[in-house]
């Protein structure tokens, strides 16, 4: 299977140590690109939810490979969400190839972009830490229960449905939510000249431009690998939201990748 050469990647929201998280596919998607750099943008292990009764074989081969690919020439910037938030008393700090932010600037082709996860403008994040982690449990047993609900559709020839996305999409406080954190994100961004900027945190994959009385930028989500199974891509002045497909990894291609361990 012959890798794709990319400038530089961002995934974020990948919640290892929950059910939710989808690890084996998200190890095929790493295993199929070659990026430069790396930017974890934050949730990359879910210390809010850490058990160490659960921790599987497959979350642990995540994190060894993203070590693999520091030790293989990629600059891996790991950059602390709120799930991970007990990394920010370490940051910043840098180990080889490994550079561990709250957030980062980069220069991208002459482009200014900011990356940074995004619960800054969560108020329940800084307010009511204790909602923000019921929620989280609480989001936790919905996937668990849509997992196995996608099961049985699955095996009656019926399309996965998101229990999740569709009370996101009903409940228009949410969809307000979103709104209103795209147009923060952005109208800071335009305040201090920044072409693009990236955020994750809730879990939406996005790319559009925002324009304000003030200019315009370009706003990106990297979405999440629980529901969404998204990533950000730059290559050739160009960004590209991936979203994974299980129809892009042949039985051979899972055969060869399984080899490459």
């Amino acid at each position: 299977m012959k890798k794709r050469e990319l400038e530089l990647v961002v995934i974020s929201d990948v919640h290892l140590g929950t059910y939710g998280c989808k690890a084996n596919e998200l190890l095929q998607y790493l295993k199929s690109i070659n990026p430069k750099t790396l930017v974890i943008n934050g949730d990359f292990i879910d210390i809010w939810q850490f058990k160490k009764k659960y921790f599987p074989q497959s979350h642990l081969k995540i994190i060894k490979y993203v070590l693999n690919l520091s030790l293989n020439g990629c600059e891996v910037i790991y950059i602390t969400g709120n799930h991970d938030e007990l990394l920010r008393k370490f940051s910043p700090m840098n180990f080889e190839k490994i550079e561990l932010v709250d957030k980062k600037v980069l220069n991208l082709d002459g482009k200014s972009t900011w990356i940074f996860h995004g619960d800054a403008f969560d108020a329940s994040v800084h307010h009511s830490k204790w909602i923000a982690k019921l929620g989280g449990i609480g989001y936790d047993y919905l996937i668990r229960i849509n997992n196995i609900s996608n099961w049985f559709l699955q095996k009656m020839g019926k399309e996965k449905y998101s229990f999740s996305k569709k009370i996101k999409n009903s409940v228009k406080k949410a969809v307000k939510f979103i709104s209103d954190f795209e147009q923060v994100a952005s109208e800071i961004a335009i305040e201090n000249k920044y072409d693009y900027v990236i955020c994750g945190h809730i879990h939406q994959p996005q790319k559009r431009i925002i324009t304000t009385h003030k200019g315009s930028c370009l706003y990106l989500n990297s979405g999440d690998w629980i529901e969404n199974l998204t990533s950000l891509e730059y290559n050739k002045k160009k960004w590209e939201i991936y979203t994974y497909k299980h129809t892009d990894f042949s039985t051979k291609n899972s055969e060869n990748i399984k080899e490459l361990d």
